[in-house]
């Protein structure tokens, strides 16, 4: 039989950094900006937050002389700078030089696994490790803790409570950014900007003040996405090029959702069980069934695109200026 109480739990996991990557897209592409960025963006997040890391655990004399506050501020904090440096980039390149989005993107991308595996690569020759990964074990721990009495209460506890901090803090982050974007003043001036810029110009609405902030935001809620795989999903191990195509599932993700965060909770975790599927399901040893289980995430948002195209309804399309550089001069 299928067992639903392993399966979620593993699912959920699996869906923390798309659902980062997905609301800090949103969030972007609300202003106008198609960051195809976003995969290189989770990447320095990801190996920024380790580096901080590997400092301040090298700085201690042992893992029990760590301080709880500073084992998870430093990662954080570096995630955080890391992404914000990767979104200020984006911007000046596409904001102020109007570069081309699409370009940028896929540059930001190259760069950023490029960033990730160099300084990761780094790492790994200066601890000496026999094989190609570095292990924050003592750090991990800190971000993967979950409730103390998640264990007592069944099937109930490890489905809802068996998370660490950041799982939780993820799924808040995407209710507020909805709710911001639905229901605060600020949230109508990004979705102005995102539609029309010239008329939310003429509004007295500062454009590129609001591409910039959305765009920045959004590449460090996507950095979070990068360093909770490193160190809640994958316990604290680094290892160049382990991370697949989450942050592309992740942009596929903001079509699927139609734009709305509150959405992306539950349709992260569809995508997650979708992308772990051919784990639970016996397939002996023929791997081309495996492989067109992994296949499930695309068709899905395939079908989503098909469908949302034929509806037509307005408030199911991207932004009307998504990708299209701002010439105020064309006002």
């Amino acid at each position: 039989m299928f067992d639903f109480v392993s399966f979620i739990p593993r699912a959920v996991v699996q869906s923390i950094p798309l659902l980062l990557g997905s609301t800090g897209e949103t969030l972007t592409e609300k202003s106008g900006n198609l960051n195809l960025g976003i995969p290189g963006v989770m990447y320095v997040g990801a190996i920024s937050g380790v580096i901080g890391a590997f400092l301040y655990e090298q700085s201690v004399p042992s893992a029990e002389a760590m301080n709880g506050v500073l084992a998870i501020g430093i990662p954080l904090c570096a995630s955080l700078l890391g992404s914000l440096l990767m979104g200020l980039l984006y911007c000046f390149l596409t904001v102020t030089l109007r570069a081309n989005q699409n370009v940028t993107g896929l540059a930001l991308t190259t760069f950023g696994v490029g960033f990730g595996n160099f300084f990761g690569g780094s790492l790994i020759k200066l601890t000496g490790s026999e094989v190609p990964s570095i292990a924050l074990s003592a750090t991990s721990a800190y971000f993967s803790r979950s409730l103390p009495f998640a264990n007592k209460l069944g099937w109930f506890g490890k489905i809802f409570l068996s998370y660490g901090f950041l799982a939780y803090a993820a799924i808040i982050i995407a209710f507020v950014a909805a709710y911001i974007l639905r229901h605060t003043r600020v949230g109508l001036h990004l979705r102005a900007v995102g539609e029309s810029p010239n008329t939310a110009d003429a509004a007295g609405i500062n454009v590129n003040r609001y591409k910039y902030v959305a765009t920045c935001a959004g590449s460090m809620v996507a950095g979070l996405g990068g360093l909770y795989y490193v160190m809640d999903y994958a316990c604290g191990v680094w290892s160049n090029d382990a991370f697949g195509d989450r942050g592309w599932l992740a942009i596929a993700l903001v079509i699927f959702t139609i734009w709305r965060p509150n959405v992306g909770v539950l349709a992260s975790i569809l995508f997650g069980g979708l992308y772990i599927l051919y784990l639970f399901i016996p397939t002996g040893t023929n791997l081309a069934v495996k492989e067109l289980y992994k296949m499930l995430p695309y068709v899905v948002t395939l079908i989503v695109l098909v469908a949302t195209s034929m509806r037509n309804k307005r408030e199911d399309q991207p932004p009307a200026s998504l990708g299209l550089a701002y010439f105020r001069e064309e006002r």
